[in-house]
């Protein structure tokens, strides 16, 4: 089964942890859903097998029914059917990004005590974090993954193009399926961190909401199941690039002289189309290049064991000063105010 089209019965599995502990009988569900072939496969803990993305939006779809909860059972009281689009019709006249995830803040808060959403705002950098109380010390990994797909996914609608992320970090520990991270996220990833977030462009929080009361009709007919079903890899031009280029960083090739031109090769296009593309997505190749020398800085900060003077050099920069600059234009820090902060 390819791997764009399906997802892995580990992450299938975690779905299912909180519902099981308060006691749901999984083979009834399976039967009524019709999926009893997964009852064995989930049964087995050595298999690896995938499931279809429509198997997998039947499942989401009976077990929050059977619960009466969009949150799957992770929290202290359920998340009633319907809460997810309510929230929809409160944020759909925002005006733009900003207001729009702000106003979502504020409406979880008023749902939940367990679970809230914060958006900060740094230098050139916006960062939406996840907080998560986990009431019944349960495996979060996907509570808090489904939360991120569908607030990045809602964004992208509400703005009617991909969000170019800087980099995502999860509180818990680096799960069996953390390869399925690089489809859904096109950046970089951290696990067992101080904190859930994601990091993306602040310019993206000032882009109008194009969507309307009349478009949030079909968008809402199969949300938000629907858009977890796109645990899958990001087809966007941006996200093609983007990990394009994360894999030669990977690689500790340099992305100073890759051209434009071998990039257009390596996705077997045109530069034309390539440029057009990026464009329509309100994104370029210097602004994805210029991301991933900032997540760079950030991560090579992290290490004490680095001088200034040895990241200025491994970013390609002239001088300390110039990183500084650039940095701080990056993120409202000095190099050394970011490295005090992060210790």
């Amino acid at each position: 089964m390819e791997k764009q089209h399906s997802v892995p019965i580990a992450l299938v599995r975690s779905l299912l942890v909180a519902a099981e502990q308060g006691g749901l009988n999984l083979t009834v569900l399976l039967e009524e859903a019709g999926l009893t072939y997964l009852e064995a496969i989930l049964l087995d803990p050595e298999s690896e097998s995938r499931i279809s993305l429509e198997d997998f939006g039947v499942l989401l779809r009976s077990l929050w029914l059977e619960l009466g909860d969009e949150a799957s059972g992770f929290l202290s009281h359920p998340l009633k059917i319907g809460t997810f689009g309510m929230m929809c019709h409160a944020i759909i006249s925002s005006g733009n990004l900003r207001r729009a995830l702000l106003r979502s803040a504020r409406f979880i808060a008023l749902m939940t005590d367990d679970l809230s959403i914060e958006l900060i705002e740094s230098g050139t950098e916006a960062k939406l974090l996840i907080h998560y109380d986990n009431p019944h010390g349960l495996d979060e990994s996907f509570l808090v993954t489904s939360i991120f797909v569908i607030w990045i996914r809602m964004s992208c609608w509400l703005i009617d193009q991909p969000m170019l992320l800087e980099r995502i970090q999860f509180r818990f520990p680096k799960p069996g399926y953390a390869d399925e991270f690089s489809m859904m996220f096109p950046c970089r990833h951290n696990f067992s961190q101080n904190e859930n977030s994601v990091v993306f462009s602040r310019h993206l929080l000032a882009l109008p909401v194009q969507q309307d009361s009349e478009t949030l009709t079909p968008f809402l007919s199969h949300a938000p199941e629907s858009l977890l079903t796109q645990f899958r890899q990001d087809e966007s031009m941006t996200g093609q690039v983007k990990r394009l280029l994360l894999h030669r960083d990977g690689m500790q090739l340099s992305l100073e002289n890759l051209s434009f031109e071998e990039v257009a090769d390596e996705l077997h296009m045109t530069t034309h189309t390539v440029r057009r593309r990026l464009k329509d997505e309100g994104s370029s190749f210097q602004e994805i290049k210029d991301s991933l020398r900032r997540d760079r800085a950030q991560h090579l900060l992290d290490k004490p064991e680095l001088s200034i003077q040895e990241i200025t050099e491994q970013l390609g920069f002239s001088e300390t000063a110039a990183f500084t600059r650039a940095f701080k234009k990056w993120t409202g820090l000095t190099p050394g105010a970011y490295r005090e902060r992060q210790a």
